[in-house]
């Protein structure tokens, strides 16, 4: 019987469950988002979960008199899950290779593909399956401040999370793209104490954490930072990554030395395609606001 454990002999199938919870490990630690955001597990394609929109009341009461009641409302969101793929071309000596030994090489780049197209479509709405981005809820809301509209950077983005709070949610967290990191460095309170600290607890703000996004994919032009209270983006994970050996595909967004599209069969290489399911959804769209050019 073959060895079921080589590449070769498995072209497609789930990835080993060990690589599989690596792989999404370093996808959640590399996006800014799902760093943030509340991560729900994900069972099926489809998840419907309640989120109380305004809560019970409480009531004076004197001696005999009716007690009075309210009614809880509740919205229920439903999380659809995304296919989302990325397909590495890799020489075909590695179909030799075990399933365990080929995933174990390349998680970095299957993870960083993953985070950066998760970023890009969950925050700016880029090439996004999705329904709602950060990005587009907060200016829907008309929630945003231009930079300098105070003296400083620092009272723009405390205007920010007046906006958050004016909506009636509580800013708890801010996003921004490493290009803003420098202004944030150089702000002092009047005593001359920085305002942005990095520690070993992580990036603050206000006390708050800071998250900045890796992947280069932050469009300055829309957004400097971005603030809210980031429970109410909601993130749901399919827990398998399924992978498919290509062997004659041709790769339209790899350019070889020639100006030609990558032929995986002229080059001598295979692809491997994974892909992940994921939902996303903002179930309070005015717990966001912007900090804009």
């Amino acid at each position: 019987m073959a060895d079921t454990t080589y590449l070769k002999d498995n072209l497609q199938g789930f990835v080993p469950n060990i690589i599989s919870d690596e792989i999404i490990g370093m996808a959640v630690r590399g996006s800014s988002i799902l760093r943030l955001s509340k991560v729900e597990a994900m069972e099926s394609d489809n998840k419907t979960f309640s989120v109380m929109s305004k809560g019970v009341g409480a009531y004076w009461v004197g001696e005999t008199d009716r007690i009075g009641t309210s009614v809880a409302e509740w919205t229920f969101p439903e999380l659809k899950a995304q296919k989302i793929a990325v397909i590495i071309p890799v020489s075909r000596e590695k179909m030799n290779d075990t399933t365990i030994d080929v995933f174990g090489n390349l998680r970095p780049y299957i993870a960083e593909a993953f985070y950066e197209t998760i970023d890009k479509a969950c925050i700016f709405g880029v090439n996004s399956p999705f329904t709602d981005s950060v990005y587009g809820v907060a200016t829907a809301s008309s929630q945003a401040i231009a930079v300098g509209t105070n003296p400083k950077v620092d009272l723009d983005i405390s205007d920010v999370m007046a906006a958050v709070e004016k909506s009636g949610f509580d800013c708890d967290g801010f996003v921004a793209g490493l290009d803003f990191k420098n202004q944030l460095r150089k702000l002092r309170d009047a005593d001359g104490n920085q305002l942005y600290v990095e520690g070993v607890n992580g990036k603050t703000l206000y006390s708050l954490p800071v998250e900045f996004n890796r992947a280069n994919s932050w469009d300055s032009t829309k957004a400097l930072c971005i603030g809210g209270e980031w429970k109410y983006a909601v993130v749901g994970i399919r827990e398998e990554l399924q992978y498919e050996i290509l062997r004659e595909a041709t790769l339209q967004n790899v350019t070889m030395s020639d100006g030609k599209p990558m032929s995986l069969a002229e080059n001598d290489m295979i692809g491997l395609k994974v892909t992940m399911r994921m939902g996303f959804a903002i179930v309070q769209p005015k717990a966001f606001a912007l900090l804009t050019p």
